[in-house]
């Protein structure tokens, strides 16, 4: 928003009622997140700023005709990546369901193709009617327990620092690094401190005293809380509490006790991770908003955080309410509890009119520039030889006894169990059994050509045959792949490195469905709507081979190999135990007293 003397100077005559407004938007009910009120007035707008609440005269007038009007709303904490779309097509979808602005941590880009991966968001959304705000990645490799094709140092980040749309240092999820005053690490949050950015935490699994690192280290935000217990902690201790509704990852109804009168205001939503099918049929941080009033929330605190709550925490004072002063991000609701969208504003401008978007506000040039960008800077496609060659031997799992150490995966959360099962086993060889739900999990080194290959073995997929496959695997972005025989496994892996990275279902010796990503492995080229139904027809085969259909495959899988959240996942380099701090092996100790029955 500009401050300077021409722009204040026409602000200001519109609000003393010397000129007409740009435009005024009549007979809306106002939602005040200051007040708690619901008001009747016009709202004045010049320049894209809301220049009075009252009675005004507009060169435009809009008739709101009795709809409820609040701010546009704010994602506290998004990686875009995980729709798997560009910056742009994330846009068109997120602006249909009132969000205005997002704050993205570009994290897992960064991880494929480092600096260039940021510049590469930074670019793509630049011009956009939407605003998002980056944090920078601040653990790039996330952990040395498996294999990244970058190395982020405060040094490589710095220089964005400088950016206008940069608001800071992303989730901090090396604990061990921070609680050891790693001097990697300080330098990173020195760094940003020295530039008075927000710094964002990631404390998952963390007991209450080890917050007081988190607090110490001026990190304000967590987004990893789980339960009202953990969000007491943590805003006992001043942090924000980002309550987290995502596609995998769903937090909300079980931290929401938490939240009172007295604390609520540091208490903002966020998604995290969300994919475009969950992003279009139930919405981004709008759906957070109406399973609150759902849940009891007073109807004005759940739509302050997500719009005045969120801007505050980030230092955006620019926006998040609807008063003089505040950029005209709006939205116009035919019902105010269910969040049904009418119209969507964004610094004055319509971009969704009668809940269609309006593709004129879009750069024209958006497109190619799309495309020469993801060549141009080494986020592009997944290079063919960056990966070594696997054969079916590759794969096998040798087994000496039939004691193993399971991941055992929850529904709807990222966090998994350490099981104790009896594996099959065949010539020395552990064989995946779709009667007890026990399936091969490989993660296989995609970006240096190591040849490193993880194996373990998982139980929740519920697969009855077949195979699945992705190079979305947090936070390094290795392929991973779970199924029932080598020989799927094998086709399925095949299969994305021939599309220079994606998702795919296998069965037998036929593909059944894939999404191509080849900006890194990560994103589609291609528009959202196109996306979405190769998606729905990823959704269809899993349906074939059996998958469980109470969580979502595909993003659970992706987490499988993230070694930052607890308890047991699969790295590259091995099976890794979150609690001992270290990679274990398949085979388990024997412990005759807790042997599982079979």
């Amino acid at each position: 928003m500009q401050w300077n003397q021409a722009a204040l100077t026409r602000r200001i005559e519109v609000a003393a009622h010397h000129q007409s407004a740009d435009l005024v938007i009549r007979g809306g009910q106002i939602v005040n997140v200051f007040s708690g009120e619901i008001m009747e007035a016009d709202i004045a707008i010049v320049d894209g700023v809301i220049a009075g609440i009252g009675s005004y005269e507009g060169k435009e007038i809009i008739e709101a005709n009795g709809k409820w009007i609040i701010p546009g709303l704010i994602d506290g904490h998004v990686h875009i990546e995980s729709s798997l779309l560009s910056p742009k097509e994330f846009a068109r979808v997120v602006l249909q369901h009132g969000v205005t602005s997002v704050i993205t941590d570009p994290h897992e880009i960064g991880s494929v193709a480092g600096v260039e991966g940021i510049r590469y968001m930074l670019e793509q959304s630049e011009g956009l009617p939407m605003d998002q705000f980056v944090m920078l990645p601040s653990c790039v490799p996330a952990t040395s327990f498996e294999s990244c094709a970058a190395h982020l140092t405060a040094a490589d980040l710095e220089p964005f620092y400088n950016h206008p749309r940069v608001l800071g240092l992303a989730e901090v999820m090396d604990y061990g690094a921070l609680a050891g005053a790693d001097p990697d690490m300080v330098d990173k949050l020195a760094s940003a401190h020295a530039y008075s950015k927000r710094i964002d935490g990631h404390a998952a699994g963390i007991a209450a005293d080890q917050l007081d690192v988190y607090a110490a280290a001026g990190i304000r935000t967590d987004h990893e809380c789980i339960n009202a217990e953990e969000a007491k902690q943590r805003l006992a201790r001043g942090m924000y509490v980002m309550i987290r509704e995502g596609t995998a990852t769903k937090d909300l109804e079980a931290i929401l006790p938490a939240v009172t009168p007295y604390n609520a205001r540091r208490c903002v939503f966020v998604t995290d991770d969300k994919l475009t099918d969950d992003l279009l049929d139930e919405g981004s941080v709008d759906h957070n908003v109406r399973l609150a009033i759902r849940y009891g929330l007073p109807l004005v605190t759940a739509i302050q955080m997500a719009t005045l709550n969120t801007a505050e925490c980030f230092g955006l004072r620019d926006r998040g309410a609807i008063a003089p002063g505040y950029i005209a991000d709006l939205v116009l609701l035919d019902n105010l509890e269910e969040l049904t969208i009418h119209s969507v504003y964004k610094q004055g401008r319509a971009v969704v009119i009668e809940r269609h978007l309006q593709e004129s506000v879009f750069p024209a040039a958006a497109s190619a520039r799309d495309a020469n960008s993801a060549r141009d800077t080494g986020a592009a496609a997944l290079a063919r030889g960056h990966m070594a060659p696997l054969e079916a031997q590759h794969l096998a799992l040798p087994l000496s006894s039939e004691l193993c150490n399971v991941i055992e995966i929850i529904p709807q959360s990222i966090v998994t169990r350490h099981a104790l099962e009896r594996a099959d086993i065949a010539n020395g060889h552990f064989v995946p059994s779709i009667e007890r739900d026990l399936l091969k999990l490989v993660v296989a080194e995609r970006h240096q050509g190591t040849g490193h290959i993880g194996r373990a073995i998982v139980k929740g997929f519920e697969l009855k045959c077949g195979a699945i496959v992705s190079t979305v695997a947090h936070d390094s972005h290795n392929l991973i792949a779970a199924g029932a025989s080598d020989e799927e496994l094998l086709l399925a892996i095949r299969h994305v490195t021939e599309l220079g990275g994606g998702l795919a279902v296998v069965a037998g010796d036929q593909v059944l469905a894939s999404l191509p990503l080849s900006i890194g492995g990560l994103l589609s080229k291609l528009p959202y709507e196109q996306v979405y139904i190769q998606l729905q027809q990823l959704q269809h085969a899993l349906q074939q081979i059996g998958a469980a259909q109470h969580f979502d495959p595909f993003l659970t899988l992706s987490f499988l190999a993230l070694p930052v959240i607890p308890t047991l996942k699969l790295t590259d380099l091995g099976l890794f135990d979150f609690a001992a701090g270290r990679h274990i092996s398949v085979e388990a100790v024997q412990q005759p007293h807790s042997l599982p029955q079979t």
